[in-house]
């Protein structure tokens, strides 16, 4: 498994990380098996939310591994809150009682990364730079990030806080490209030419935020999956031929386009399939050429100037 450099020098971690949004519908023996396989092919990080079956797949998670101190030291974990059932709340009360009932069901004394899951439209940036300030002097979160945000609501909160804002985790996949076609498509008077992003993509490199790509096989936001889709004929049929090239399967050749971006993303993989895990991860063990990453591009529908 490649790793990547989070945070320009702060974490080192596997390329590929596996979202636990799902697990909630698992069995403990059928996490356990998934969590398992996860870890034999190289996949260090594990990502979380407090609402992700309204706290069970935390729980399940914890439960299936038989969460120790010594497994703990082999994973690294992160999980996000703010969304609530019909708001989001950033407020200092908020951010602290929803760590720790993460820790709790986490069954650990730390996260290593704790993300802010969606904007808040009422955030008060003093209010979670006191949070951020209180869980990290407490020993309870390592490094902090955001989900879903725009280059100013970012620069508004490293405005107060003291910790650096490591990762940013955007919906990115071949059918969902805003955050590039705006820059590829500049100045021509096409839909695609909007900036529905705010130049996120080049802020985060420019500010050495790792982009962790969610839904790198969705379309839409989760109207369904691409791969083997016959509203997608010649996106499919582009994919598999590169597949058959490289000897892999189609999901590892979707990532592998994500990883070919040099802002080195990081790709969360939600499936809890252990063979369809251990086919995606093959995308780390390749490189698409820059053709075939625009020849991708082109088949899923996008245009050049």
């Amino acid at each position: 498994m490649r790793k990547i450099d989070i945070g320009k020098g702060e974490i080192l971690a596997s390329a590929v990380s596996l979202g636990c949004m799902r697990m909630a519908k698992l069995t403990e023996k059928e996490a356990n098996i998934m969590i398992n396989t996860a870890l034999e092919e190289g996949i260090d990080f594990f990502d979380h939310a407090d609402i992700y079956g309204a706290g069970k797949s935390e729980e399940i998670f914890a439960n299936a591994i038989g969460m120790t101190p010594g497994i703990r030291e082999k994973m690294l974990l992160q999980s996000k809150c703010g969304i609530r059932s019909a708001s989001f709340d950033f407020s200092k009360e908020h951010i602290l009682e929803a760590v720790d009932g993460s820790l709790k069901r986490l069954k650990t004394d730390y996260l290593d990364v704790l993300l802010l899951h969606r904007p808040d439209a009422l955030v008060e940036p003093e209010e979670v730079a006191e949070a951020f300030t209180i869980l990290h002097s407490s020993g309870k979160v390592r490094y902090f990030g955001v989900s879903n945000e725009t280059p100013l609501q970012i620069e508004l909160l490293t405005k107060y806080l003291n910790q650096k804002l490591l990762i940013n985790q955007l919906q990115f996949s071949v059918m969902h490209t805003s955050m590039i076609d705006s820059g590829i498509t500049m100045n021509m008077k096409w839909p695609s030419t909007v900036d529905r992003d705010g130049g996120i993509l080049d802020y985060c490199r420019l500010k050495d935020i790792t982009i962790q790509a969610w839904s790198p096989f969705q379309y839409g936001m989760f109207e369904g999956v691409f791969l083997d889709n016959d509203k997608f004929p010649e996106l499919n049929k582009t994919i598999n031929e590169i597949a058959v090239k490289y000897g892999v399967k189609n999901t590892a050749v979707a990532v592998a386009w994500i990883l070919r971006h040099p802002a080195k993303m990081q790709v969360v993989v939600g499936t809890m399939n252990p063979q369809r895990l251990r086919d995606t991860c093959k995308a780390t063990n390749f490189e698409l050429t820059r053709q075939e990453w625009y020849d991708i591009y082109l088949a899923a529908g996008n245009k050049l100037p």
